[in-house]
């Protein structure tokens, strides 16, 4: 059994793309950002721990960037009825994730 590479219930997030990679600073390689974006410090450094990566997910998770979204679709969703439809779509997932994490 592998990993799963993302769960249902981030496919709504505006940081994880089309193909359930998460996207933040964080996780990405170090040095220059080539659409210089991203400040070299804000990028992955061997000083990282489990702990500092789980503050940046939960950071992603509860003060989305709609800025600079991994998810065009999702952020254009949030920004324009993100307590409507876009609220709508994320309970979906979240009740699929639940009725498929066991299996």
């Amino acid at each position: 059994m592998t990993e799963p590479q993302s769960a249902l219930l981030l496919r709504r997030q505006l940081a994880v793309d089309k193909n359930g990679d998460v996207c933040i600073s964080i996780l990405h390689e170090p040095g220059e950002d080539k659409y210089g974006y991203e400040k070299p410090e804000e990028r992955w450094l061997p000083i990282h721990t489990v702990e500092t990566i789980m503050i940046s997910v939960i950071s992603m998770l509860a003060d989305p960037n709609g800025d600079s979204p991994a998810n065009v679709d999702a952020a254009k969703e949030w920004r324009e009825d993100r307590h409507g439809a876009f609220k709508r779509k994320v309970a979906r997932c979240v009740r699929k994730s639940q009725e498929t994490a066991f299996e």
